[in-house]
C-alpha cells in the first residue's frame, strides 16, 4: 500500500515532458540561430531539423513534435504546401510560419493550410519564443499587422465566379440559358426580338461549341451549371411548352 502511494507521489511530482520543437528552414544559419534561441528556455528542447519541405513532414510524422516552426520557401515543397499535408499527417503538431514573406497571398495561404502562427523573420527573439509557446497551447499567433491584414483579406468579398460556358458569346448564352428554362425557338425569338432563324443558328453554334448531340443534352448541362432558373422562374407558363 505504501509503495503504491509513493509511486503516485513520484508520478504527481514529476516535471512536465518538455515542448519539443521541430525547425524547417532550408538556411542553415536561421536553423542555428533559432536552435541556439531555444536552448535558453526550460521546459523546451530541439527535436529535430528540416531543411525541405518534405524532409519536415517525415521528420514531424517520426519524431512527432509539440511545434514545427515552418519557413515558407524550401526546396521541393513549399511551406504551406507541407503544413496542409501535416495537417493530415500529423496533426497534433501546431505549425509556426517563420518567414521573409509579408505578402498577403502567403498569410492567407499558410493560415488557410492550417498554419497557427505567422511571423517574420526579423521579429524579436521574445516575440517568437512566446508565439513557439502559444501555438503550442493551441492559439493563434500573427506578427505586428498580419491580424489586421489576414482579417481584411478573409472578410473581403469574394469575385463574382465566371460566367458558364466562356467559349459562348453572350447572346449564346442567353439563348442556352432560355433552353434550360424549356422555350423553345420561336419563343426564345419573341422574347429576345430576333427571327426565328437567327435562334435557331445560334442553337447550332451552341451545340457546335459544347459538343452537344440533343437539346435534352443541352438543357441537362446548362441547368447544371446554374442556366435556366431565373428565366424559368420569370415565365415559368412557358415551362410546359414543347421544345422544338
Amino acid at each position: 500500500m505504501s509503495g503504491d502511494r509513493a509511486s503516485g507521489d513520484d508520478t504527481a511530482g514529476a516535471s512536465p515532458a518538455p515542448l519539443r520543437v521541430l525547425l524547417a528552414d532550408d538556411h542553415p544559419v536561421v536553423r542555428r540561430g533559432i536552435a541556439a534561441l531555444l536552448s535558453t528556455l526550460d521546459g523546451v528542447e530541439l527535436a529535430g531539423e528540416a531543411s525541405t519541405g518534405a524532409e519536415a513532414i517525415r521528420e514531424a510524422v517520426l519524431l512527432r513534435p509539440s511545434v514545427v516552426v515552418m519557413d515558407v520557401r524550401m526546396p521541393d515543397m513549399d511551406g504551406v504546401e507541407a503544413t496542409r499535408r501535416l495537417a493530415a499527417a500529423a496533426p497534433e503538431c501546431a505549425v509556426l510560419m517563420l518567414t521573409m514573406f509579408d505578402d498577403d497571398e502567403t498569410l492567407v495561404a499558410a493560415m488557410r493550410a492550417g498554419a497557427r502562427g505567422y511571423l517574420l523573420k526579423g521579429a524579436a527573439q521574445e516575440d517568437i519564443l512566446q508565439a513557439i509557446r502559444s501555438v503550442a497551447r493551441g492559439q493563434v499567433v500573427l506578427g505586428p499587422g498580419v491580424a489586421r491584414r489576414l482579417l481584411e483579406q478573409l472578410s473581403a468579398p469574394r469575385p463574382a465566379p465566371a460566367a458558364p460556358f466562356p467559349e459562348l458569346t453572350a447572346r449564346e448564352r442567353q439563348i442556352l440559358d432560355l433552353v434550360a428554362a424549356g422555350r423553345n425557338n420561336t419563343a426564345i425569338a419573341a422574347e429576345i426580338g430576333v427571327a426565328t432563324k437567327t435562334v435557331v443558328n445560334h442553337v447550332t453554334a451552341i451545340f457546335a461549341k459544347l459538343r452537344l448531340a440533343s437539346r435534352a443534352e443541352a438543357i441537362v448541362l446548362a441547368r447544371e451549371a446554374g442556366l435556366g432558373r431565373d428565366a424559368g422562374r420569370d415565365t415559368g407558363r412557358d415551362a410546359g411548352r414543347t421544345a422544338s
